[in-house]
């Protein structure tokens, strides 16, 4: 039987628009089968013991149509985690929530403006002091507790008290937060800036409860730092810690080798397996804002575009790049402006609809 030459060229395009299909399948299922392996290794290096969560909660003088409570939990047998919750004192039903961590040097009060702000809207909004920080520090500021601990896991190796300890109390104050009668558990979001950044898009990226993510003046690749100079405005904010551990392995001058030997104590895998473009992706389909600063010295602008371009290509292999906005404010260094709070406020109220 002859075949026409229209019917041979159908033929070949169906047999390639086959081929494609299998390679796009086959290619999905590899990011799934990399994304499970990479959530499991890093949930086993923060992983521990879990207690029960033992919550109090201590209701406060609360401003006009707001309500305010202090609350704490175990986050494990040694740790646990003061917070502030504030919502609308006419609030009923189950709510949506949005949490707030602070950066290096901040407390859960720093967030109070926001937690009011985003109360207003119609959330219930929350905030939790980070490890070494605020009620869990001696002096209340944590800058020297803070320190002491990050070299105490230099010199032990236990411990993660820069980013990873704090992504593991997230996970378990959405534990506690699933447990309230008045939190809708489906829509939890998460915000945070600069170190509150960084474990914002980590614990989005382990923990597929958080329904939205903002992570603000955090997102970097640790990789790109190290071998561009990159990481010398990231010491800064742990530069006794590091000073200190110098010190103790006779390095007299800091430079990106002892750097990475420094982060292999200290956060495991943060510039290689956990890096920034490895984790941001992980967060797909689910909402992403990234707001970051286009002279910012902490998180470098190449270094957010190396994460960014992976997360892009995770929304759009997952078919929802309306979900993922990266927000690049003009001349601006190592804040958020007012007006990207507001965008990240309206992020938020248009995903999880207060």
């Amino acid at each position: 039987m002859m075949v026409s030459k229209n019917s041979r060229i159908a033929i070949i395009v169906l047999w390639l628009a086959q081929v494609v299909s299998l390679h796009a399948a086959a290619t999905t299922e590899v990011r799934r089968v990399r994304s499970t392996g990479t959530r499991a290794a890093f949930l086993k290096v923060i992983d521990r013991a879990r207690v029960p969560l033992a919550a109090e909660v201590k209701e406060l003088s609360g401003t006009g149509d707001l309500a305010q409570s202090h609350f704490t939990f175990a986050a494990d047998a040694e740790q646990r985690v003061p917070g502030t919750l504030v919502k609308p004192v006419k609030s009923v039903g189950r709510r949506p929530v949005v949490i707030a961590l602070h950066g290096t040097g901040g407390n859960k009060e720093g967030q109070l403006p926001l937690l009011r702000e985003l109360a207003g809207r119609g959330f219930i909004a929350v905030a939790i002091d980070g490890r070494y920080h605020g009620e869990r520090s001696k002096d209340g500021s944590g800058a020297a507790d803070y320190n002491e601990a990050i070299l105490r896991a230099f010199r032990t190796g236990k411990e993660h008290p820069f980013l990873y300890d704090t992504v593991w109390d997230v996970m378990r104050l959405v534990d506690y937060l699933e447990m309230r009668p008045d939190v809708d558990p489906q829509r939890i979001g998460l915000i945070g800036f600069s170190k509150g950044g960084m474990e914002t898009y980590l614990a989005a990226a382990v923990d597929p409860r958080i329904a939205v993510a903002v992570p603000c003046i955090g997102v970097q690749s640790y990789r790109w730092a190290l071998e561009n100079t990159g990481w010398k405005s990231r010491v800064e904010t742990f530069q006794a810690a590091i000073n200190a551990a110098a010190k103790d392995a006779g390095v007299a001058e800091i430079n990106a080798d002892f750097v990475r030997k420094f982060y292999d104590r200290v956060v495991p895998g943060i510039y290689t397996q956990f890096d920034g473009p490895a984790m941001l992706p992980l967060i797909a389909p689910r909402p992403l804002l990234v707001i970051n600063g286009d002279s910012d010295p902490r998180t470098p602008l190449p270094g957010v575009m190396e994460c960014a371009a992976p997360a892009r290509k995770a929304y759009t292999v997952a078919r929802a790049e309306d979900r993922f906005t990266l927000r690049i404010q003009e001349k601006t260094g190592h804040k958020v402006t007012p007006d990207s709070e507001r965008a990240a406020i309206a992020w938020f109220v248009k995903w999880l609809k207060p």
